[in-house]
């Protein structure tokens, strides 16, 4: 009897215990919910919430809580935990690193452009990277690829399709040009040169595209890539600066040259199905096949101001360290600004001129340090503010939308007020476009 009474309070114990574990691991889980619907609650507050590009979109029936996404991301408080299951808290600052996707172990992840009410028009493309005029490609984040290391896969896939239907016999013209030394357009030239193809890349810019443009230290790479006649890269949390240094030593090791500050002005498609490509240096190229590898930002978008076309203005910011002991008004109100607007306060006497009364969409660390720098007078922040005209000593700034403008000293002005999308581009080529609501990419894992 004593026996049997022994068990039942050991019994009664460790259920006892189990009820004790099983009630703080619930409290917890519901402190954590908790917390993040608040963080929804305010990031729909200040206009975060709503995805302004790519995103992740969380299959719920899927989903089983285990936050392996919430702990892979590296940015904070994009995604979250609420009821057992996934929730995305801060859309518009989802960076398109993929991390989420690749590390869900139930698949329940998708990467998407666009949402069931806003759409995102995107170029007509196959599943061979071609669009509707034979002969011309599309790869990367112009298609809505904006993962980098996607980019990379699909730059190298389109051109093994290209060469698989090329005719190279006779003729003098390239096999192919490549528009844009991006991701995808870095990979497509590597890919090109293991093929033996006779081709051309040009870049608008510089090395890189779009990444070129980031801070030194941003992380935009989190997954390995795989880069023709190369090596696989296997870096995580890897910065603009490490990215950068790969991709020149992968283009040196093979002599590919890279045609820099060549931008296309139009493609047009030939009689004899060539293509003549047209740059704005004057220069042209007949080749066989082009493949369009752009970034959906295409051109910095202006101001369309008087005296915008000085040499003191600038729509990227390079090498910020370097710049001392000037008088600086950063335009814009995104995160492209607010970092650079950060960096330049080294050393500067910054003013970052922004349209709308108060910041809208930015990364949370961002919001953190722009306000942090600001309470402590470390630059200036003039909201509801306009740059109608610059001039080589000054700028004129117009508040709340007034007739009179403000003078102000100025020695450069750094634009970033987004890009404009090069629809018009890609139309004049004869490429069809369509608008894409809630648009799933189709995307690779590891």
């Amino acid at each position: 009897m004593e026996l049997l009474l022994e068990e039942i309070l050991i019994y009664g114990l460790v259920i006892l215990l189990m009820v004790v574990i099983i009630y703080f691991y619930l409290r917890k889980l519901k402190k954590i919910s908790d917390t993040t619907v608040e963080k929804i609650a305010k990031a729909k507050e200040e206009g975060r919430y709503e995805p302004i590009s790519l995103h992740p979109y969380i299959d719920l029936s899927t989903c089983i809580g285990s936050a392996a996404c919430v702990a892979a991301c590296p940015e904070k408080d994009i995604l979250g935990i609420v009821n057992g299951k996934a929730e995305v808290i801060n859309a518009s600052s989802c960076v398109g690193h993929g991390a989420c996707f690749h590390n869900c172990p139930v698949e329940a992840i998708s990467l998407r452009i666009g949402t069931e009410s806003r759409g995102v028009e995107l170029p007509h493309v196959n599943l061979t990277f071609e669009t509707n005029i034979k002969g011309i490609y599309i790869a990367g984040e112009l298609g809505g690829m904006g993962l980098i290391k996607n980019s990379v896969e699909q730059g190298k896939q389109a051109v093994a399709n290209i060469f698989q239907g090329l005719d190279r016999k006779g003729g003098t013209s390239l096999d192919l040009v490549i528009i844009g030394a991006g991701p995808a357009g870095i990979s497509a030239a590597l890919t090109a040169k293991s093929y033996g193809l006779n081709f051309e890349v040009l870049e608008q810019d510089t090395l890189g595209g779009t990444v070129y443009s980031f801070p030194r230290a941003k992380i935009v790479m989190t997954n390995p890539m795989d880069l023709s006649l190369y090596r696989k890269v296997k870096l995580y949390d890897t910065s603009k600066d490490e990215l950068l240094k790969i991709w020149n030593d992968a283009l040196k090791t093979n002599n590919i040259i890279i045609n820099e500050q060549c931008k296309v002005d139009n493609v047009i498609p030939m009689d004899d199905g060539l293509f003549k490509t047209k740059c704005n240096n004057g220069k042209e190229y007949i080749s066989k096949r082009i493949l369009i590898a752009i970034g959906r930002r295409g051109s910095p978008r202006k101001l369309n101001i008087p005296g915008e076309e000085l040499p003191k203005v600038y729509y990227r910011l390079l090498e910020p360290e370097r710049i001392n002991n000037k008088k600086i008004i950063v335009v814009g109100g995104g995160d492209s600004a607010i970092e650079s607007a950060l960096l330049l306060m080294e050393g500067n006497d910054v003013i970052l001129s922004y349209r709308k009364d108060q910041f809208a969409r930015l990364k949370p660390k961002n919001r953190a340090k722009i306000e942090i720098a600001h309470q402590n007078k470390n630059l200036d922040i003039i909201f509801n503010s306009n740059v109608k005209k610059i001039e080589s000593d000054h700028a004129f700034l117009s508040i709340n939308g007034q007739d009179e403008f403000i003078k102000i000293e100025n020695d450069l002005v750094y634009v970033f007020i987004g890009g404009e999308l090069p629809i018009k581009f890609l139309e004049e080529a004869g490429i069809e476009i369509k608008k894409r609501f809630a648009h799933t990419l189709k995307s690779h894992r590891k």
